[in-house]
Formats: structure tokens, C-alpha cells, sequence
């Protein structure tokens, strides 16, 4: 009986989090309610048990070093310099300033992996250019809401490193599994930019450049590009490319990138006592913010498998004589479906346990199921009516770029990542081929 209360749950978590109470209480509060119901005074060691586990898992100590280095690269002025430097070189192309947006926010997401922090860094920069030299406000907005939510298809991701222990699957496999589909999908964005720019300049007139080149020579440019490339791709490198190498744990990369952010700014002249203690204030608050949803999650996730939950679970889908195919589909609709409401990583934690039994038994790649997985979150991040995507670019756009704009500006985008999934399911080895060769890191 206790293994179909435990399906109650997920309604009731749901009326919790419609009624507006924090996700992070609301998953503390049903398990603790259903533990009490089911296990009496016991659920209350069960429960107490998870605040260790959470406290003393090492790989979560990533979280607040890709914080911390993504407020600092987002607060000392490091992607200013990129753009300019980008927009040099893309702004003789079709759609040149959407096509530069595009880049910043492939080269930020692979430097701190914060979604939110990449939208609202790359918007700042690019909305008011763009608006400058007349661009669709649609274009506007499908640029800035895409290229931001590359923060979640571009190693490292913070999604990611949560996803990677409550899956079960090495975070560094993730990482190199997650690598070509997000430079697709950036490559996709750029395509299509190019493309309706080119058949159509009305929607992304031409920048005039000749007053510019008269400015900066090839040297010149050269030196700008330098400067501003070569400190960034040696940060990444220091943070993706030791995970992938099998050199470091993500911990131990995210400190290393957290302390090359610190340098570079201070190269830069950029850090100054206040960017720092916003920076830190900053990656206290949201970290402080994620562990607690972590915890609820791990709260209510160990009460809905210790209850039989996820036995049942697995005796419905198998029991309705569905296709492995058919459940995997059901399961990403659902992770869909919960991006409307949910954040990324509270979607994580509440299907991935539930999912990951269910994948392994049928007998699906574990590492492709997560990408997949994290192709579909990036998709419903971006997907209105309720895209957490649109609700970042509405807090940094002037009001003459209005919902409409954005609704049918991120459509575009949202083909393009669907038809990163569809490649995804027919070519597989564009999620496994990396991690193969790599070796697969242990961590």
C-alpha cells in the first residue's frame, strides 16, 4: 500500500510548488510528511542521513567555484573584451552582431557554465548594438535567449554537475558526452542567423564598417583578439580540458578556474574590492540556493525509492507492454513538461532517480540518456509560454521588445535544439564518441 502512497507525492509536491512555496521547502516538507506517514520516528534518522550525505559529497564542492568564477568573469569587464574582440571579426558577416552574441555566449558557457549569469552578461552587451543598427526585435530575442541557454549544453555546467551523482554517471564522461551537441547546437544558432540575415537584411541590417577598418589595422586587431582570446581559451582549457584529460576531478578543476578567473581579472585591472565582495556575495547566495534544493531532493527521492515507489514505477511502464523507445519518450516529455514549472536542477532531482533505474533496465546508454535529457531541459528552458529563458531577457530589454517578440523570436532556436535531440536519437555516437576515446574519466 505505502508504494502507491508513495505516487502521491508528486501531486502534492506540485500543489506545494503552485501555491508559491520555495521548491527547495517543498520537497523538504512532502518527504518529511510522507517519511512520518509511512515510517514513523524512523524517517526522521532517513531524513537526518541525507543532510550528511549532501554535506560530505565532494564532487557538489564544484558548485560554488563555477559560481564564483562566473560572477567574477560576468563583474570584471573579461566579456566586454570578448565581444569587442568577436564583433571585429563578425560584423562583415549576415547577421554579424547576432552571429558575435552567439560565440560570446558559446566561449562564456564554456567558462562558467552559469545559464542565468551568460543571459543576462550577453544581453547587456549585445541588446543595445543590436538595437542600435536596427535588428528584428525577434532576432533580438532568439539570439539572447539561445545563446544564453548554452550554459546548460556547453561543458561545464552546473546542471550537470549535480545530474552526474544522482545519476550515477561520471561527470567528466557528461562533460565530453555534452561537447558536441552544444557546439552543434551553437553552430546550428549561427546557421540560421547567417541565413535569415542573408535572405532577408531587413530583419539584420548590415553594420557599416569602412570608418572601422580605417581604425583598427590588422595588427591591431590581431593584438585586441589576442588579448582578449588567449587569457580565456588558457581558463577553459585549465577548467574543461584537465576534466576531459582525466587530470582533474571537477572540484579540483573549478578551483583551478575559479583562482585563473581571480588572475585574469587582476591582469585586466578590472578587480576591485567591491567586484569582489559582489562576487562573493553572489556565489554565497546561489550556492546557498542550489545545496538546499539538493537536499530536497535527496530528501525526497530516498523516501520515494524507500517506500517501493520506484518498484512501482517500473512495474506500470513495464506492465503496460510499451516500447523501451516509447518509455524513454515519455520520460523526456515529462522532463519537459516539468521545465515549465521547475528549474533545471529541481527537474534533475526529482526524475533522474526515479529514470536512471528504468534506463539501465532497459537497457539504454547512460551517458546518452543524460545528454539527451539535457537537450530536452535546455529545450523547455527556451519554450514558451512559460520559458525561464524569456523571464531573464525580460528583466534586462527596454519595453519596446515586448512578449510577442520574444515568443516568436525563440521559435527558430527551439527547431534548432529539437533538431539536436533528433540527431541525438539517430546518431548516438555524437554523444559517445568523445567519451570513448577519452578513456572515460573516473569521476
Amino acid at each position: 500500500m505505502s508504494s502507491y502512497m508513495a505516487l502521491l507525492m508528486f501531486p502534492v509536491l506540485m500543489v506545494f510548488v503552485f501555491a508559491g512555496f520555495p521548491i527547495a521547502f517543498s520537497m523538504i516538507t512532502v518527504a518529511a510528511l510522507f517519511g512520518l506517514n509511512i515510517f514513523g520516528d524512523a524517517a526522521a534518522y532517513q531524513l537526518m542521513t541525507k543532510i550528511e550525505d549532501t554535506a560530505s559529497n565532494s564532487i557538489l564542492a564544484a558548485v560554488p567555484l563555477f559560481i564564483f568564477m562566473g560572477a567574477i568573469l560576468e563583474r570584471s569587464g573579461i566579456a566586454e573584451r570578448l565581444f569587442e574582440a568577436i564583433h571585429m571579426w563578425t560584423k562583415r558577416l549576415p547577421g554579424g552582431l547576432a552571429v558575435g552574441a552567439i560565440l560570446l555566449g558559446a566561449i562564456f558557457a564554456a567558462s562558467s557554465g552559469v545559464v542565468g549569469a551568460t543571459e543576462a552578461v550577453i544581453g547587456m552587451l549585445a541588446i543595445p548594438v543590436m538595437m542600435k543598427y536596427g535588428y528584428s526585435k525577434g532576432l533580438i530575442s532568439g539570439t539572447i535567449c539561445g545563446s544564453g541557454s548554452l550554459g546548460t549544453a556547453i561543458p561545464p555546467s552546473i546542471t550537470v554537475v549535480i545530474l552526474g551523482p544522482v545519476a550515477g554517471v561520471s561527470v567528466g564522461n557528461l562533460f565530453a558526452g555534452l561537447l558536441f551537441p552544444g557546439l552543434i547546437m551553437a553552430a546550428l544558432f549561427i546557421l540560421y542567423v547567417i541565413g535569415i540575415a542573408y535572405f532577408n537584411p531587413l530583419v539584420a541590417p548590415r553594420v557599416d564598417v569602412e570608418n572601422e577598418d580605417n581604425e583598427f589595422g590588422l595588427g591591431k586587431k590581431l593584438r585586441i583578439t589576442l588579448l582578449a582570446f588567449v587569457p580565456t581559451m588558457l581558463l577553459i582549457f585549465t577548467v574543461l580540458g584537465t576534466i576531459l584529460m582525466g587530470v582533474a576531478t571537477p572540484t579540483e578543476a573549478a578551483a583551478c578556474g575559479a583562482l585563473g578567473a581571480l588572475i585574469l581579472s587582476i591582469a585586466y585591472r578590472n578587480l576591485s574590492l567591491k567586484i569582489l565582495t559582489n562576487a562573493l556575495t553572489k556565489t554565497v547566495t546561489i550556492t546557498a540556493m542550489i545545496l538546499l534544493i539538493v537536499l530536497g531532493g535527496s530528501m525526497f527521492a530516498g523516501v520515494f525509492f524507500a517506500s517501493g515507489g520506484m518498484m512501482t514505477v517500473q512495474g506500470l511502464l513495464t506492465g503496460t507492454g510499451l516500447s523501451g523507445w516509447t518509455v524513454i519518450a515519455v520520460i523526456l516529455l515529462l522532463a519537459f513538461i516539468a521545465g515549465f514549472v521547475l528549474d533545471m536542477i529541481s527537474v534533475v532531482l526529482i526524475l533522474i532517480p526515479v529514470a536512471m533505474p528504468i534506463v539501465r533496465m532497459l537497457g539504454f546508454d547512460e551517458i546518452w540518456f543524460c545528454v539527451a535529457f539535457l537537450v530536452v531541459l535546455q529545450t523547455s528552458y527556451l519554450t514558451p509560454p512559460l520559458a525561464p529563458a524569456i523571464f531573464y531577457l525580460r528583466s534586462i530589454t527596454p519595453p519596446s521588445i515586448t512578449l510577442k517578440h520574444m515568443y516568436l523570436g525563440v521559435i527558430p532556436f527551439i527547431i534548432a535544439q529539437l533538431a539536436v535531440l533528433l540527431l541525438l536519437v539517430f546518431f548516438p555516437s555524437i554523444a559517445l564518441w568523445l567519451p570513448e576515446i577519452m578513456g572515460g574519466p573516473a569521476w
